[in-house]
């Protein structure tokens, strides 16, 4: 399975590592709502689909990535940066030690 990092272009999938579930949204880090956190370390779903899944190039960039992938048939359909939108700034050319 290849998957194009926005940086590097197209890399072999062992340059990359699952970080998880694109969809989930972890509780509020001051909760002591039990239920709530159980519900967000173990409960999962099992698509069998297209998923919104995190992955980290961590062989190369280190960058974390949104992927929208197929569970069945395991093909990618968009890649974009996990970051926040809002965030997101242009980018040129990446110096070394530059800080986006």
């Amino acid at each position: 399975m290849l998957i194009n990092c926005p940086y590097c272009g197209p890399r072999d999938l062992s340059e990359f590592s699952y970080q998880g579930d694109g969809n989930r949204t972890r509780p509020d880090p001051a909760s002591t709502d039990q239920a709530e956190w159980n519900a967000y370390v173990y409960d999962r779903t099992n698509i069998a689909g297209d998923h919104n899944e995190i992955w980290q190039h961590a062989g190369g960039c280190r960058a974390h990535l949104r992927l929208t992938r197929n569970t069945l048939t395991h093909k990618i359909t968009s890649v974009s940066f996990a970051r926040d939108e809002r965030h997101k700034k242009p980018h040129g050319h990446r110096r070394s030690g530059a800080h986006s």
